[in-house]
């Protein structure tokens, strides 16, 4: 199993591309921590994940707020003493023409799809840097090298995403901490249910392979890959999900 007895702190693992990836490193062999702002949701994938006969536990928390944060990485490490991956999966997308977006809008997109990677890292790269080595995997997204219509604050902080993990790659080299970034495009998840299905179809027809959403697995897979040791060497990479609709 390709992450044989690793722990892994997925953040937004309630649903979507989180959930695909709780399950997957599960499957590979993972202690996998959930860490999810929705307690139904989140305790839904940590019992799927234990049924099947995995470790698995879930920390309710809102990775916008520190204290919290800081809780989630003190609970990771009580029960599993060390965390070798992090995968920043949480996210939220709004849409709405520039002059419409209000102050509030604005920060929230920020601090759940930026703030949040900065916290997480803040406080799980203390237990990585006394291992000497660690994953750091953050969620991008199209949007922020190919943006849409009324997207201009969540392409935004997609692009800081990318290049927070620039950054981050290159301040924690000298740990062995590895830090790179999955950009999935157009994707089956809640997030695309602001879109009307009318709306769907469209931006599916814009996509060059098979003309159709990916799926959650789809990002979950490069994930994996990152996150195991076959992807030693790379660090400050994207890998686009995203059917080659920014070809």
């Amino acid at each position: 199993m390709r992450l044989a007895n690793k722990v892994a702190i997925i953040t937004g693992g309630g649903s979507g591309i989180g959930k695909a990836s709780a399950h997957l490193f599960a499957r590979e062999g993972a202690k996998v921590a959930v860490a999810e702002r929705t307690v139904s949701t989140g305790e839904e994938t940590v019992s799927t994940i234990r049924s099947r006969g995995s470790e698995a536990i879930f920390v309710r928390t809102d990775v916008t707020i520190a204290s919290e944060v800081e809780n989630l990485m003190e609970v990771v490490l009580a029960n599993f003493g060390r965390i070798d991956i992090l995968f920043n999966n949480a996210g939220i997308i709004k849409i709405a023409p520039i002059d419409e977006i209000d102050e509030l809008m604005w920060d929230q997109i920020f601090a759940v799809n930026v703030k949040s990677i900065f916290l997480t890292t803040k406080y799980a790269i203390p237990a990585m840097k006394r291992a000497r080595k660690g994953v750091i995997i953050n969620n991008a997204s199209t949007g922020a090298m190919r943006p849409r219509m009324f997207f201009s604050a969540y392409a935004a902080s997609k692009g800081a995403v990318i290049t927070l993990t620039k950054a981050l790659a290159l301040e924690l080299a000298p740990f062995d901490i590895r830090v790179n970034c999955v950009v999935p495009g157009f994707t089956e998840t809640p997030m695309i249910d602001v879109l009307d299905e009318k709306q769907k179809k469209a931006v599916a027809d814009t996509i060059p392979l098979r003309r159709r959403a990916a799926r959650p697995e789809d990002t979950a897979y490069a994930a994996l890959y990152l996150a195991s040791d076959e992807a030693s060497a790379l660090t400050g990479a994207s890998i686009l999900v995203d059917g080659g609709r920014c070809i």
